[in-house]
Protein backbone atom coordinates (compact mmCIF):
# COMPACT_ATOMS: atom_id res chain seq x y z
CA UNK A 1 0.00 0.00 0.00
CA UNK A 2 0.89 3.41 -1.06
CA UNK A 3 0.66 6.14 1.87
CA UNK A 4 1.29 9.54 1.93
CA UNK A 5 1.49 11.97 5.00
CA UNK A 6 0.32 15.63 3.94
CA UNK A 7 0.43 17.01 7.50
CA UNK A 8 2.72 17.16 10.51
CA UNK A 9 2.58 14.09 12.36
CA UNK A 10 4.65 12.19 15.04
CA UNK A 11 7.54 10.25 13.44
CA UNK A 12 7.63 7.87 16.34
CA UNK A 13 3.59 6.89 15.54
CA UNK A 14 4.43 6.18 12.26
CA UNK A 15 7.29 3.73 13.04
CA UNK A 16 4.87 1.17 12.76
CA UNK A 17 4.08 1.67 9.16
CA UNK A 18 7.35 2.40 8.43
CA UNK A 19 8.69 -1.22 9.26
CA UNK A 20 5.88 -2.90 7.35
CA UNK A 21 7.61 -4.20 4.59
CA UNK A 22 4.10 -4.07 2.86
CA UNK A 23 3.75 -0.31 3.07
CA UNK A 24 5.24 2.40 0.99
CA UNK A 25 5.27 5.51 2.79
CA UNK A 26 5.78 9.01 1.91
CA UNK A 27 5.97 11.58 4.41
CA UNK A 28 4.84 15.47 2.33
CA UNK A 29 3.55 18.01 4.28
CA UNK A 30 2.96 21.28 3.12
CA UNK A 31 2.28 20.78 -0.28
CA UNK A 32 0.47 23.31 -1.67
CA UNK A 33 -3.18 22.10 -3.21
CA UNK A 34 -1.72 22.16 -7.19
CA UNK A 35 0.72 19.68 -6.00
CA UNK A 36 -0.70 17.80 -3.94
CA UNK A 37 -3.82 16.95 -6.47
CA UNK A 38 -0.47 16.10 -9.21
CA UNK A 39 0.56 13.30 -6.96
CA UNK A 40 -2.62 11.95 -4.72
CA UNK A 41 -3.48 9.52 -7.65
CA UNK A 42 -1.05 7.20 -6.93
CA UNK A 43 -1.73 6.32 -3.43
CA UNK A 44 -4.34 4.17 -1.52
CA UNK A 45 -3.81 6.12 2.30
CA UNK A 46 -3.93 9.45 3.24
CA UNK A 47 -2.96 10.25 6.54
CA UNK A 48 -3.82 13.95 8.11
CA UNK A 49 -3.95 16.21 10.52
CA UNK A 50 -6.22 19.69 10.44
CA UNK A 51 -3.70 21.51 8.11
CA UNK A 52 -5.14 20.08 4.72
CA UNK A 53 -8.64 19.89 3.74
CA UNK A 54 -9.43 16.49 2.18
CA UNK A 55 -12.17 17.73 0.15
CA UNK A 56 -14.01 16.47 -3.44
CA UNK A 57 -11.17 18.33 -5.55
CA UNK A 58 -8.66 15.76 -3.63
CA UNK A 59 -11.08 12.49 -3.11
CA UNK A 60 -11.81 12.74 -6.97
CA UNK A 61 -7.93 13.42 -7.97
CA UNK A 62 -6.98 10.22 -5.81
CA UNK A 63 -8.41 7.70 -8.29
CA UNK A 64 -6.74 4.80 -6.36
CA UNK A 65 -7.63 5.74 -2.28
CA UNK A 66 -8.83 3.17 0.14
CA UNK A 67 -8.19 5.22 3.49
CA UNK A 68 -8.08 8.99 5.18
CA UNK A 69 -6.94 8.27 8.24
CA UNK A 70 -7.54 11.32 10.21
CA UNK A 71 -4.41 11.67 13.46
CA UNK A 72 -6.80 13.33 15.82
CA UNK A 73 -10.62 13.05 17.33
CA UNK A 74 -12.02 15.81 14.65
CA UNK A 75 -13.18 14.90 11.55
CA UNK A 76 -13.92 18.72 10.06
CA UNK A 77 -11.20 18.76 7.16
CA UNK A 78 -12.45 15.70 5.55
CA UNK A 79 -15.62 15.37 3.41
CA UNK A 80 -17.14 12.45 4.95
CA UNK A 81 -19.92 11.91 3.04
CA UNK A 82 -18.47 12.73 -0.22
CA UNK A 83 -15.81 10.04 0.89
CA UNK A 84 -18.76 7.43 1.61
CA UNK A 85 -19.86 7.71 -1.36
CA UNK A 86 -16.60 6.88 -3.58
CA UNK A 87 -15.98 4.21 -0.85
CA UNK A 88 -13.46 5.16 1.06
CA UNK A 89 -13.28 4.39 4.65
CA UNK A 90 -12.47 7.50 7.00
CA UNK A 91 -10.85 6.80 10.50
CA UNK A 92 -9.89 9.09 13.58
CA UNK A 93 -8.03 8.56 16.77
CA UNK A 94 -10.51 9.35 18.95
CA UNK A 95 -8.97 8.40 22.18
CA UNK A 96 -5.24 9.30 21.80
CA UNK A 97 -5.39 13.22 22.67
CA UNK A 98 -8.57 12.76 25.27
CA UNK A 99 -5.78 13.21 28.13
CA UNK A 100 -4.03 16.04 26.82
CA UNK A 101 -7.49 17.77 26.01
CA UNK A 102 -9.01 17.59 29.04
CA UNK A 103 -5.42 18.72 31.28
CA UNK A 104 -5.23 21.52 28.65
CA UNK A 105 -9.01 22.62 29.87
CA UNK A 106 -7.84 22.82 33.18
CA UNK A 107 -5.12 24.98 32.29
CA UNK A 108 -7.19 27.28 30.44
CA UNK A 109 -9.61 27.41 33.35
CA UNK A 110 -6.99 27.79 36.54
CA UNK A 111 -4.64 30.23 33.62
CA UNK A 112 -8.10 32.37 34.49
CA UNK A 113 -9.38 32.21 37.81
CA UNK A 114 -5.70 32.58 38.92
CA UNK A 115 -4.56 35.71 36.13
CA UNK A 116 -1.45 33.51 34.96
CA UNK A 117 -1.39 35.07 31.40
CA UNK A 118 -1.30 38.54 32.90
CA UNK A 119 1.03 37.75 35.52
CA UNK A 120 3.49 36.84 33.90
CA UNK A 121 3.38 39.11 31.13
CA UNK A 122 3.61 41.82 34.05
CA UNK A 123 6.77 40.39 35.87
CA UNK A 124 8.73 39.38 32.31
CA UNK A 125 7.97 43.44 31.84
CA UNK A 126 10.17 44.33 35.11
CA UNK A 127 6.88 45.09 37.13
CA UNK A 128 6.43 43.57 40.39
CA UNK A 129 2.60 43.69 41.05
CA UNK A 130 0.40 41.22 42.78
CA UNK A 131 -2.63 42.57 44.22
CA UNK A 132 -4.15 43.49 40.60
CA UNK A 133 -3.48 40.16 40.31
CA UNK A 134 -5.78 38.03 43.07
CA UNK A 135 -7.34 34.86 41.89
CA UNK A 136 -10.16 33.15 42.78
CA UNK A 137 -10.14 29.21 44.01
CA UNK A 138 -12.21 26.57 42.29
CA UNK A 139 -13.38 25.00 45.26
CA UNK A 140 -17.02 25.38 45.96
CA UNK A 141 -17.85 26.29 42.69
CA UNK A 142 -20.44 24.44 40.53
CA UNK A 143 -19.18 23.68 37.11
CA UNK A 144 -21.24 22.45 33.96
CA UNK A 145 -20.01 19.87 31.67
CA UNK A 146 -21.38 19.55 28.47
CA UNK A 147 -20.54 16.58 26.57
CA UNK A 148 -19.48 13.39 29.25
CA UNK A 149 -17.42 11.61 26.17
CA UNK A 150 -13.97 10.42 27.09
CA UNK A 151 -13.02 14.04 27.95
CA UNK A 152 -15.59 15.75 29.10
CA UNK A 153 -16.07 12.45 31.89
CA UNK A 154 -11.89 13.55 32.50
CA UNK A 155 -13.01 17.09 32.70
CA UNK A 156 -15.58 16.16 34.97
CA UNK A 157 -12.87 13.96 37.15
CA UNK A 158 -10.48 16.13 37.48
CA UNK A 159 -12.67 19.62 38.50
CA UNK A 160 -14.22 17.24 41.35
CA UNK A 161 -10.61 16.64 42.40
CA UNK A 162 -10.67 20.80 43.01
CA UNK A 163 -13.88 20.10 44.97
CA UNK A 164 -15.91 21.65 42.99
CA UNK A 165 -19.60 20.26 42.57
CA UNK A 166 -20.19 19.12 39.08
CA UNK A 167 -22.99 18.96 37.01
CA UNK A 168 -23.37 17.30 33.24
CA UNK A 169 -25.20 17.58 30.15
CA UNK A 170 -25.29 14.62 27.67
CA UNK A 171 -28.58 12.72 26.03
CA UNK A 172 -26.59 10.36 24.96
CA UNK A 173 -24.86 8.66 27.96
CA UNK A 174 -26.66 6.94 30.48
CA UNK A 175 -27.04 7.27 33.96
CA UNK A 176 -24.74 5.12 35.16
CA UNK A 177 -21.99 6.74 33.52
CA UNK A 178 -22.45 9.86 35.63
CA UNK A 179 -23.25 8.16 38.49
CA UNK A 180 -19.41 6.47 38.56
CA UNK A 181 -18.14 9.82 37.84
CA UNK A 182 -19.97 11.16 40.82
CA UNK A 183 -21.75 13.81 38.49
CA UNK A 184 -25.48 14.73 38.22
CA UNK A 185 -27.44 14.42 35.13
CA UNK A 186 -29.28 17.45 34.60
CA UNK A 187 -30.48 19.68 31.25
CA UNK A 188 -28.82 22.42 29.46
CA UNK A 189 -31.22 24.99 31.03
CA UNK A 190 -30.13 23.76 33.99
CA UNK A 191 -26.54 24.01 33.62
CA UNK A 192 -26.76 27.21 32.11
CA UNK A 193 -28.82 28.76 34.91
CA UNK A 194 -27.12 26.80 38.02
CA UNK A 195 -23.32 26.78 36.90
CA UNK A 196 -20.60 29.46 37.61
CA UNK A 197 -18.35 27.47 34.99
CA UNK A 198 -19.39 25.88 31.68
CA UNK A 199 -17.02 23.77 29.66
CA UNK A 200 -18.03 22.15 26.44
CA UNK A 201 -16.83 19.06 25.08
CA UNK A 202 -19.18 17.93 22.12
CA UNK A 203 -18.25 17.69 18.45
CA UNK A 204 -19.01 20.13 15.85
CA UNK A 205 -21.52 18.96 13.98
CA UNK A 206 -25.57 20.66 12.65
CA UNK A 207 -26.99 19.95 16.58
CA UNK A 208 -24.21 21.92 17.99
CA UNK A 209 -23.25 25.00 16.03
CA UNK A 210 -23.55 28.11 17.60
CA UNK A 211 -24.97 25.42 20.24
CA UNK A 212 -24.64 28.60 22.82
CA UNK A 213 -25.46 32.14 21.74
CA UNK A 214 -27.40 34.99 23.10
CA UNK A 215 -30.50 33.06 24.24
CA UNK A 216 -28.42 30.51 25.95
CA UNK A 217 -25.97 33.56 27.61
CA UNK A 218 -28.85 35.19 28.68
CA UNK A 219 -29.71 32.36 30.89
CA UNK A 220 -26.36 31.96 32.53
CA UNK A 221 -25.51 33.49 36.13
CA UNK A 222 -23.82 36.96 35.93
CA UNK A 223 -20.31 36.21 36.27
CA UNK A 224 -20.31 32.90 34.28
CA UNK A 225 -16.56 31.95 33.36
CA UNK A 226 -16.95 30.04 29.56
CA UNK A 227 -14.35 27.47 28.50
CA UNK A 228 -14.05 25.89 24.78
CA UNK A 229 -11.62 23.51 24.34
CA UNK A 230 -13.96 21.13 22.16
CA UNK A 231 -14.62 22.74 18.92
CA UNK A 232 -14.85 25.87 16.91
CA UNK A 233 -18.25 27.41 16.12
CA UNK A 234 -19.72 25.59 19.07
CA UNK A 235 -20.10 28.98 20.87
CA UNK A 236 -20.99 31.40 18.96
CA UNK A 237 -18.42 34.44 18.67
CA UNK A 238 -20.32 37.25 18.40
CA UNK A 239 -22.82 36.23 21.28
CA UNK A 240 -19.55 35.48 23.07
CA UNK A 241 -17.54 38.80 22.56
CA UNK A 242 -21.24 40.95 23.39
CA UNK A 243 -20.98 38.99 27.22
CA UNK A 244 -17.63 39.65 27.48
CA UNK A 245 -18.25 43.55 26.65
CA UNK A 246 -21.06 44.41 28.69
CA UNK A 247 -19.56 41.25 31.69
CA UNK A 248 -22.72 39.10 31.83
CA UNK A 249 -19.47 36.44 31.42
CA UNK A 250 -16.82 37.64 33.67
CA UNK A 251 -14.27 35.45 31.60
CA UNK A 252 -13.46 33.07 29.37
CA UNK A 253 -10.88 30.95 27.86
CA UNK A 254 -10.46 29.69 24.21
CA UNK A 255 -8.66 27.07 22.21
CA UNK A 256 -10.44 26.87 19.13
CA UNK A 257 -11.85 28.75 16.74
CA UNK A 258 -14.38 28.78 13.89
CA UNK A 259 -11.68 29.98 11.63
CA UNK A 260 -8.14 28.96 12.04
CA UNK A 261 -6.03 31.02 12.49
CA UNK A 262 -8.76 33.45 12.98
CA UNK A 263 -8.74 36.04 10.67
CA UNK A 264 -11.87 37.79 10.48
CA UNK A 265 -12.58 41.30 12.59
CA UNK A 266 -14.72 39.79 15.09
CA UNK A 267 -12.31 37.07 16.05
CA UNK A 268 -8.93 39.38 16.04
CA UNK A 269 -11.72 41.76 18.54
CA UNK A 270 -12.40 38.56 20.68
CA UNK A 271 -9.24 37.38 20.84
CA UNK A 272 -7.90 41.08 21.83
CA UNK A 273 -10.38 40.51 24.91
CA UNK A 274 -8.72 41.48 28.23
CA UNK A 275 -10.82 38.76 30.11
CA UNK A 276 -10.17 36.22 27.76
CA UNK A 277 -7.20 33.59 27.74
CA UNK A 278 -6.80 32.23 24.12
CA UNK A 279 -4.05 29.81 22.85
CA UNK A 280 -4.27 28.54 19.12
CA UNK A 281 -5.76 25.13 19.20
CA UNK A 282 -2.80 23.47 21.40
CA UNK A 283 -5.90 20.93 23.24
CA UNK A 284 -3.95 18.22 21.31
CA UNK A 285 -0.67 19.47 21.21
CA UNK A 286 1.53 17.18 23.80
CA UNK A 287 4.31 14.80 22.68
CA UNK A 288 2.27 12.10 23.96
CA UNK A 289 -0.79 12.96 22.64
CA UNK A 290 0.91 13.21 18.96
CA UNK A 291 2.41 9.90 18.94
CA UNK A 292 -0.60 8.57 20.02
CA UNK A 293 -2.67 9.35 17.60
CA UNK A 294 -0.22 8.45 15.57
CA UNK A 295 -0.30 4.90 16.16
CA UNK A 296 -3.50 5.15 16.32
CA UNK A 297 -4.06 5.82 12.72
CA UNK A 298 -1.13 3.36 11.39
CA UNK A 299 -2.44 0.49 13.54
CA UNK A 300 -5.39 1.20 11.64
CA UNK A 301 -3.92 1.28 8.17
CA UNK A 302 -2.44 -2.34 9.47
CA UNK A 303 -5.75 -3.54 10.48
CA UNK A 304 -6.85 -2.49 6.99
CA UNK A 305 -3.94 -4.41 4.91
CA UNK A 306 -4.77 -7.79 7.48
CA UNK A 307 -8.46 -7.60 6.77
CA UNK A 308 -9.09 -6.95 10.44
CA UNK A 309 -11.87 -4.83 11.66
CA UNK A 310 -11.13 -1.19 11.78
CA UNK A 311 -11.70 0.03 15.45
CA UNK A 312 -12.54 3.98 14.77
CA UNK A 313 -13.77 3.97 10.99
CA UNK A 314 -16.49 7.07 11.40
CA UNK A 315 -18.27 5.80 7.89
CA UNK A 316 -19.19 2.28 8.61
CA UNK A 317 -21.19 0.18 10.97
CA UNK A 318 -18.47 -1.32 13.46
CA UNK A 319 -19.26 -4.18 15.42
CA UNK A 320 -18.32 -4.42 19.30
CA UNK A 321 -14.30 -5.59 19.33
CA UNK A 322 -15.26 -7.73 22.67
CA UNK A 323 -17.87 -9.83 20.38
CA UNK A 324 -15.90 -10.21 16.49
CA UNK A 325 -14.82 -13.29 17.05
CA UNK A 326 -18.06 -14.98 17.54
CA UNK A 327 -19.59 -12.45 14.66
CA UNK A 328 -16.81 -13.39 11.83
CA UNK A 329 -18.69 -16.51 11.18
CA UNK A 330 -21.94 -15.15 10.53
CA UNK A 331 -20.41 -12.57 8.37
CA UNK A 332 -19.17 -15.11 5.67
CA UNK A 333 -22.80 -16.66 6.63
CA UNK A 334 -24.38 -13.62 5.06
CA UNK A 335 -22.44 -13.30 2.21
CA UNK A 336 -23.16 -16.69 1.08
CA UNK A 337 -26.59 -16.41 1.73
CA UNK A 338 -26.75 -13.14 -0.78
CA UNK A 339 -24.25 -14.56 -3.31
CA UNK A 340 -27.00 -17.80 -3.65
CA UNK A 341 -30.01 -15.23 -3.53
CA UNK A 342 -28.63 -13.00 -6.27
CA UNK A 343 -28.49 -16.35 -8.39
CA UNK A 344 -31.55 -16.89 -7.57
CA UNK A 345 -33.28 -13.94 -9.28
CA UNK A 346 -33.12 -12.45 -12.58
CA UNK A 347 -33.76 -8.90 -11.91
CA UNK A 348 -32.32 -6.23 -9.70
CA UNK A 349 -33.63 -6.41 -6.22
CA UNK A 350 -36.33 -3.66 -4.96
CA UNK A 351 -36.46 -4.56 -1.54
CA UNK A 352 -33.91 -6.31 0.57
CA UNK A 353 -35.08 -7.55 3.77
CA UNK A 354 -32.48 -9.35 6.81
CA UNK A 355 -33.78 -11.33 9.12
CA UNK A 356 -32.32 -12.01 12.84
CA UNK A 357 -33.45 -14.82 14.91
CA UNK A 358 -31.97 -16.34 17.82
CA UNK A 359 -29.39 -15.47 19.84
CA UNK A 360 -27.74 -13.23 17.24
CA UNK A 361 -30.55 -10.76 17.61
CA UNK A 362 -29.63 -9.22 21.20
CA UNK A 363 -26.60 -7.53 19.36
CA UNK A 364 -26.41 -5.19 16.27
CA UNK A 365 -26.73 -6.68 13.44
CA UNK A 366 -26.56 -3.96 11.33
CA UNK A 367 -22.43 -4.66 9.91
CA UNK A 368 -23.92 -7.92 8.69
CA UNK A 369 -26.96 -6.12 6.86
CA UNK A 370 -24.19 -3.80 5.10
CA UNK A 371 -22.12 -6.65 4.64
CA UNK A 372 -24.82 -8.81 3.03
CA UNK A 373 -25.70 -5.73 1.04
CA UNK A 374 -22.17 -4.85 -0.23
CA UNK A 375 -21.85 -8.22 -1.67
CA UNK A 376 -25.07 -8.32 -3.37
CA UNK A 377 -24.86 -5.27 -4.95
CA UNK A 378 -21.03 -6.30 -6.27
CA UNK A 379 -22.73 -8.21 -8.33
CA UNK A 380 -25.10 -5.53 -9.71
CA UNK A 381 -23.20 -2.44 -10.35
CA UNK A 382 -20.22 -1.66 -12.14
CA UNK A 383 -18.32 0.51 -9.17
CA UNK A 384 -16.52 -1.17 -6.26
CA UNK A 385 -18.91 -1.78 -3.23
CA UNK A 386 -18.21 -1.80 0.75
CA UNK A 387 -19.02 -1.40 3.60
CA UNK A 388 -18.60 2.18 3.34
CA UNK A 389 -20.94 3.25 0.30
CA UNK A 390 -23.42 -0.07 0.08
CA UNK A 391 -26.33 2.23 1.73
CA UNK A 392 -25.72 4.98 -0.41
CA UNK A 393 -25.74 3.30 -3.72
CA UNK A 394 -28.75 1.22 -2.43
CA UNK A 395 -30.53 4.29 -2.04
CA UNK A 396 -29.53 5.74 -5.36
CA UNK A 397 -30.48 2.70 -6.72
CA UNK A 398 -34.26 3.04 -5.11
CA UNK A 399 -33.17 -0.46 -3.26
CA UNK A 400 -34.89 -0.61 -0.10
CA UNK A 401 -33.25 -2.52 2.68
CA UNK A 402 -34.90 -3.44 6.14
CA UNK A 403 -33.62 -5.17 9.20
CA UNK A 404 -35.84 -7.35 11.38
CA UNK A 405 -35.31 -8.97 15.00
CA UNK A 406 -36.55 -11.60 17.08
CA UNK A 407 -35.17 -13.58 19.90
CA UNK A 408 -37.33 -16.41 19.49
CA UNK A 409 -35.60 -18.75 16.43
CA UNK A 410 -37.77 -22.33 16.49
CA UNK A 411 -35.26 -25.33 16.32
CA UNK A 412 -32.23 -23.10 15.84
CA UNK A 413 -30.33 -20.99 18.35
CA UNK A 414 -29.45 -18.50 15.41
CA UNK A 415 -31.29 -18.07 12.24
CA UNK A 416 -30.76 -15.63 9.86
CA UNK A 417 -32.93 -14.93 6.77
CA UNK A 418 -32.75 -13.17 3.58
CA UNK A 419 -35.78 -12.03 1.70
CA UNK A 420 -34.91 -10.69 -2.18
CA UNK A 421 -37.78 -8.90 -4.00
CA UNK A 422 -38.35 -7.36 -7.20
CA UNK A 423 -40.63 -7.59 -10.45
CA UNK A 424 -43.67 -9.23 -8.45
CA UNK A 425 -41.30 -12.00 -7.27
CA UNK A 426 -40.22 -13.13 -4.05
CA UNK A 427 -37.13 -14.99 -2.87
CA UNK A 428 -36.44 -16.23 0.68
CA UNK A 429 -33.82 -18.18 2.30
CA UNK A 430 -32.74 -19.04 5.49
CA UNK A 431 -29.31 -20.25 6.77
CA UNK A 432 -27.73 -20.87 10.10
CA UNK A 433 -24.20 -21.80 10.90
CA UNK A 434 -23.71 -26.09 11.99
CA UNK A 435 -19.97 -26.03 13.50
CA UNK A 436 -18.81 -22.24 12.06
CA UNK A 437 -20.00 -24.47 8.45
CA UNK A 438 -23.09 -22.43 6.17
CA UNK A 439 -25.83 -24.10 6.58
CA UNK A 440 -29.04 -23.72 3.67
CA UNK A 441 -32.29 -24.69 5.82
CA UNK A 442 -34.99 -23.31 4.19
CA UNK A 443 -35.78 -21.97 0.26
CA UNK A 444 -39.01 -20.48 -0.03
CA UNK A 445 -41.01 -22.71 1.89
CA UNK A 446 -39.07 -25.71 1.88
CA UNK A 447 -37.25 -26.81 4.71
CA UNK A 448 -33.78 -27.90 3.25
CA UNK A 449 -30.28 -28.41 4.62
CA UNK A 450 -27.58 -27.76 2.66
CA UNK A 451 -23.90 -26.44 2.78
CA UNK A 452 -23.37 -24.26 -0.42
CA UNK A 453 -20.12 -24.82 -2.09
CA UNK A 454 -18.64 -25.59 -5.25
CA UNK A 455 -21.08 -26.51 -8.24
CA UNK A 456 -24.93 -27.16 -7.42
CA UNK A 457 -28.22 -27.62 -9.66
CA UNK A 458 -31.32 -26.65 -7.97
CA UNK A 459 -34.70 -27.61 -9.65
CA UNK A 460 -38.69 -27.99 -8.53
CA UNK A 461 -40.91 -30.27 -10.55
CA UNK A 462 -44.13 -32.56 -9.55
CA UNK A 463 -42.73 -35.26 -7.19
CA UNK A 464 -43.75 -38.86 -8.52
CA UNK A 465 -41.74 -41.82 -8.96
CA UNK A 466 -38.22 -42.12 -11.14
CA UNK A 467 -37.49 -38.60 -11.10
CA UNK A 468 -34.38 -38.52 -8.97
CA UNK A 469 -33.11 -41.94 -11.42
CA UNK A 470 -33.99 -39.79 -14.55
CA UNK A 471 -31.94 -36.64 -13.14
CA UNK A 472 -29.24 -39.20 -12.20
CA UNK A 473 -29.06 -41.03 -15.37
CA UNK A 474 -28.56 -37.97 -17.43
CA UNK A 475 -25.48 -36.36 -15.19
CA UNK A 476 -24.31 -40.19 -15.52
CA UNK A 477 -24.03 -40.15 -19.06
CA UNK A 478 -22.28 -36.69 -18.85
CA UNK A 479 -19.95 -37.63 -16.45
CA UNK A 480 -21.24 -35.21 -14.20
CA UNK A 481 -20.89 -36.72 -10.38
CA UNK A 482 -23.06 -36.40 -7.87
CA UNK A 483 -21.55 -35.31 -4.03
CA UNK A 484 -24.63 -34.61 -2.57
CA UNK A 485 -28.65 -34.32 -2.68
CA UNK A 486 -31.28 -32.35 -0.43
CA UNK A 487 -34.90 -33.24 -0.83
CA UNK A 488 -37.31 -31.08 0.02
CA UNK A 489 -41.32 -30.78 -0.06
CA UNK A 490 -44.43 -29.98 1.09
CA UNK A 491 -46.31 -33.14 0.63
CA UNK A 492 -45.99 -36.55 -0.65
CA UNK A 493 -46.78 -36.05 -4.71
CA UNK A 494 -46.75 -32.10 -4.52
CA UNK A 495 -44.06 -30.09 -5.84
CA UNK A 496 -40.52 -31.16 -4.74
CA UNK A 497 -37.56 -29.18 -4.59
CA UNK A 498 -34.04 -30.40 -5.35
CA UNK A 499 -30.84 -29.28 -5.01
CA UNK A 500 -27.76 -31.17 -5.80
CA UNK A 501 -24.06 -30.92 -5.14
CA UNK A 502 -21.59 -31.74 -8.13
CA UNK A 503 -18.36 -32.27 -9.00
CA UNK A 504 -18.65 -30.15 -11.75
CA UNK A 505 -20.17 -27.42 -13.81
CA UNK A 506 -23.57 -28.25 -15.61
CA UNK A 507 -23.50 -27.08 -19.57
CA UNK A 508 -26.39 -25.38 -20.81
CA UNK A 509 -27.57 -28.24 -22.64
CA UNK A 510 -27.67 -30.58 -20.05
CA UNK A 511 -29.87 -27.78 -18.28
CA UNK A 512 -32.27 -28.24 -20.64
CA UNK A 513 -32.19 -32.17 -20.49
CA UNK A 514 -32.91 -32.24 -17.44
CA UNK A 515 -35.66 -29.60 -17.51
CA UNK A 516 -37.15 -31.73 -19.82
CA UNK A 517 -37.11 -34.84 -18.53
CA UNK A 518 -38.41 -33.91 -15.09
CA UNK A 519 -41.10 -30.84 -16.60
CA UNK A 520 -39.32 -28.88 -14.40
CA UNK A 521 -40.93 -25.86 -13.21
CA UNK A 522 -38.11 -23.98 -12.11
CA UNK A 523 -34.07 -24.64 -12.82
CA UNK A 524 -30.76 -23.03 -11.95
CA UNK A 525 -27.33 -24.22 -11.98
CA UNK A 526 -25.24 -22.36 -9.23
CA UNK A 527 -21.92 -21.85 -8.65
CA UNK A 528 -19.80 -20.92 -5.56
CA UNK A 529 -16.31 -20.39 -4.54
CA UNK A 530 -15.50 -21.92 -0.93
CA UNK A 531 -15.27 -18.63 0.01
CA UNK A 532 -18.71 -17.79 -0.61
CA UNK A 533 -18.68 -15.56 -3.18
CA UNK A 534 -19.74 -16.22 -7.49
CA UNK A 535 -17.27 -17.59 -10.00
CA UNK A 536 -20.20 -15.98 -12.44
CA UNK A 537 -23.86 -15.15 -13.00
CA UNK A 538 -26.02 -18.06 -13.63
CA UNK A 539 -27.89 -17.89 -16.86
Amino acid sequence: MKVIVIDEVAAEGLALLAQDPRVEMDIRPGLKKEELLAIIGDYEAIITRSGTNVDRDLLDAAKKLKIVARAGVGIDNVDVDYASARGVIVVNAPFGNTNSAAEHTMALLLAFYRNITKANASLKSGEWKRAQFTGYELKGRTAGVIGLGKVGGRVATRLKAFECEVLACDPYVAVKRAHDLGVRLVSHEEIYRNCDIITIHTPLNGETLDMIGEKEIAMMKEGVVLINAARGGIFNEQALLNALQAGKVAGAAVDVWSEEPPETELLKELIAQQRLVVTPHLGANTFEAQINVAVDVSREILNYLDDQPLENAVNIPRFDLTLMEQMRPFLNLVKVMCDLAFQLVDDNPAKLTFGYAGTIAHYDCSPLTVCGLAAILNLVVDQEVNMVNALLIAENMGIVVEEHKSTHADAFSNLITLTVEGQGKRRLLSGTLFEGVPRIVRLRDYAMDFSPEGHMLLLNYADRPGMIGRIGTILGTRDINIAAMNLGRREKKGEAMVILSLDSAVPPDVVEEVRNATDATFIRPLNMKSDGRSRGLAG
